[in-house]
């Protein structure tokens, strides 16, 4: 029997509230909804929540605010659904601390796979320290950590230590958003300059040794204006 966590839901539509509730319950998650900032930041208190989805344009505190303040404290994951579709939002969102970001309107079936990475790579979920640093393995790809090895089926593959930095960066948070600030800080330091030429370059390496396609990638994504995905593992 899987375990039951706690979701709780900051948003200000009644509708959507109601389609979210509806469609958690189901998958028998125990929900909890709040309709505005000041109401979820004592629900995040109080309930401890296993995973928070919110609203950015709420009545009272904006959703970026709330994202900033959770993480003063906690690190349950927080997916914001919105129905802002501006790069910069996501970008401001994803480095305050989101998880991830949905746009409205969205299905049933992304809100759920969003839901279940998030949770797989939750600190809740993931309580045994050894799954920090458990290989990555999706498709063709292999990354074992402790040894520092990456493989393509039987055929290793070499990658500078730099592209290793990257590669291994979007692998242990893989199904994630990482905006391209987040990774040239983890990677290059946080004196790093904004220009995200040298992560492109990189990445354009990165892709001719690990995709098929380059032009049409199987495991690490572009968000257009954001950052990188990597296919989960």
């Amino acid at each position: 029997m899987k375990p039951s966590f706690q979701i709780l839901i900051i948003e200000d539509e009644e509708n959507i509230c109601e389609f979210m509730k509806r469609v958690l319950t189901a998958q028998d998650y125990k929900v909890y909804i709040t309709h505005n900032g000041r109401d979820g930041l004592s629900a995040i208190s109080s309930q401890c929540p296993d995973l928070i989805i919110l609203d950015l344009g709420l009545p009272d505190i904006d959703g970026v605010d709330i994202i900033a303040r959770v993480r003063e404290w906690s690190s349950s994951p927080i997916i914001v659904v919105s129905a802002r579709t501006h790069e910069n939002d996501k970008v401001l969102a994803l480095d305050a601390g989101a998880d991830d970001y949905i746009t409205k309107p969205f299905g049933t079936s992304e809100l759920l796979a969003r839901i279940r990475t998030s949770l797989r790579h939750s600190n809740r979920l993931n309580t045994d320290d050894s799954v920090a640093i458990r290989p990555y393995h999706a498709l063709n790809l292999y990354i074992d950590f402790d040894r520092r090895l990456v493989s393509l089926g039987e055929q290793p593959i070499h990658l500078t230590p730099v592209e290793y930095k990257i590669v291994t960066c979007l692998a242990k948070n893989s199904g994630k958003v990482l905006t391209y600030s987040a990774i040239m800080q983890e990677v290059w330091g946080p004196y790093i300059e904004e220009d995200t030429k040298i992560l492109r370059v990189n990445m354009a390496n990165i892709r001719r040794k690990l995709e098929a396609n380059p032009g049409a990638p199987q495991y690490i994504f572009t968000e257009i204006g954001v950052g990188y995905r990597m296919l989960d593992g």
